[in-house]
């Protein structure tokens, strides 16, 4: 059987997609004030040091360290707590030739930022099993890969070669899963969903075989062979890491997988069934419209 990674089928499944915007100058006393930006944000700080502020919590940001909005909501960025914060907008807006937009007075702080946009399903499915705000010091076990992306990152939009924009992005997806990585070794337990299975020795390896083979009609004994525990241990412990037993999980992935192909006008309804591990399309249609509300035709009906 192939090992096959949950995290990858997942950000392929919610069509992840990464763009950088104008890199930012700072210095002296300034704060800038954000509004809901309407994707996921990051930011890394590659000179200096400055806060993050986000719903009153204060984030100091040293070089090095690297940060995530998972959420819609309004941030600030500042050289300290007391400085009022002015409208980023116009800032970015007069941003320079050179593609960077300046603040206060001098250049002791630089931050480079863009943002990932996901797919439809990307909030359920990823986003909702992240803190509101990842943040990664340079001290992280992660921090080394995230430098060496971010310097590759830099200098593709310092000489611009030949197609440095898609290879910055590509290397900005670098980091997202350089920072996912991060959040699993660090916070195993977070709260319940795949995240959180992921991070569990036991029930990883049977997520894991789920994955590399949705079709096949899995049994909890199965996958308690796949993991080397009792049937008993393996239902309990993936219920309480991922919040759902394994062969409702199965379901869910194979709707999942379904809606995807549906969503994409890949294939018959009868033949996607098969391809996700249903006998017929009446078996998928039941499931399909008992988890979504909606059979796979009125899914797929344009509104």
């Amino acid at each position: 059987m192939n090992v096959q990674d949950p995290l990858e089928d997942v950000l392929a499944l919610v069509g992840t997609s990464s763009s950088l915007s104008t890199g930012l100058i700072a210095g002296g006393a300034w704060a800038l004030d954000f509004d809901p930006p309407p994707a996921v944000k990051f930011n890394a700080v590659r000179r200096g040091h400055c806060l993050l502020i986000v719903d009153g919590v204060v984030y100091p940001l040293a070089t090095g360290d690297c940060f995530l909005l998972t959420r819609s909501q309004r941030f600030v960025l500042a050289s300290g707590p007391d400085v009022p914060p002015a409208p980023a907008g116009p800032v970015f807006a007069a941003a320079g030739p050179d593609g960077f937009a300046r603040t206060g007075t001098g250049d002791d702080v630089f931050l480079l930022g863009g943002r990932f946009d996901f797919g439809a399903r990307a909030r359920e499915l990823l986003l909702d099993a992240l803190p509101p705000v990842l943040h990664v010091p340079a001290s992280s076990p992660a921090a080394a890969a995230l430098s060496w992306s971010l310097t590759q990152i830099e200098a593709e939009l310092r000489d611009r070669p030949v197609a440095s924009g898609l290879v910055a992005e590509h290397l900005a997806l670098v980091m997202l899963i350089h920072m996912l990585r991060l959040h699993l070794a660090e916070a195993p337990g977070a709260g319940p969903g795949w995240l959180g299975g992921l991070a569990d020795p036991v029930v990883a390896p049977a997520l894991r075989a789920l994955h590399a083979d949705p079709a096949r009609a899995w049994t909890v004994a199965d996958l308690a062979a796949v993991a080397a525990v009792s049937r008993s241990t393996l239902a309990a412990r993936f219920k309480q890491a991922v919040g759902q037993g394994p062969l409702d999980y199965l379901t869910g992935w194979r709707i999942e997988l379904a809606a995807a192909r549906l969503r994409r006008g890949d294939g018959t309804v009868a033949a996607i069934a098969r391809a996700v591990g249903y006998g017929s399309e009446s078996a998928l249609s039941t499931a399909f419209k008992r988890v979504t509300g909606q059979s796979p035709r009125e899914y797929r009906r344009p509104a």
